[in-house]
């Protein structure tokens, strides 16, 4: 059975996105080579990339541009060349390569993919997509990085959910640049 993860940063007080859907303000901290080299090392695994709409056109936008292999040539080459499924129902088409795009039941679907052999997935982004999943029971791990800054104003990854979700922190750590990683498996 595939492990279903959430990798996303937060503001220190609890934002994913800023207001408009900002995240400008996850790629301000100073430079860090630890932090880099841990970057680095979560782009280099093999696994499936879910996105909902907004972080693929996000993602599409910026991923397979000559900036991004310019500025991020380890990630941009695991990011284009891993698989991607898209969950929408207003995309009619998806462009970036190894790109899939599921619009029917996202809990049903995500079910079947977790129940097939292969490699384990990874929600980036996508807090529509993080709530409901959350609220399915169907995340196995949270990986959340904490970002020095607080916005004021912003939209959470778990808006909408229903209820509590208890949460066992299983791994910290923290990076010069003021950084702090948090793994999380449900309590």
């Amino acid at each position: 059975m595939r492990k279903l993860v959430v990798f996303n940063a937060v503001t220190l007080d609890g934002y994913f996105t800023g207001e408009n859907g900002d995240i400008s303000w996850a790629h301000t901290n100073p430079e860090d080579a630890e932090w880099n080299d841990f970057v680095a090392g979560n782009a280099s695994g093999d696994g499936l990339l879910l996105f909902g709409r907004i972080t693929y056109e996000l993602m599409v936008s910026y991923w397979p541009t000559p900036l991004a292999a310019e500025n991020d040539p380890v990630v941009a080459e695991r990011i284009n060349n891993l698989a991607k499924i898209v969950f929408s129902r207003t995309l009619d088409e998806v462009s970036w390569q190894n790109t899939g795009l599921v619009k029917s039941n996202l809990v049903t679907e995500v079910q079947k993919l977790k129940n097939e052999s292969g490699s384990d997935m990874t929600i980036l982004g996508s807090g529509t997509i993080v709530s409901q999943l959350a609220a399915a029971g169907l995340i196995d791990e949270y990986q959340i990085v904490v970002a020095p800054i607080v916005l004021g104003r912003g939209r959470t990854m778990f808006a909408g959910l229903p209820g509590k979700l208890p949460l066992k922190l299983a791994e910290s750590r923290t990076f010069t640049n003021g950084n702090v990683f948090l793994r999380y498996k449900p309590g």
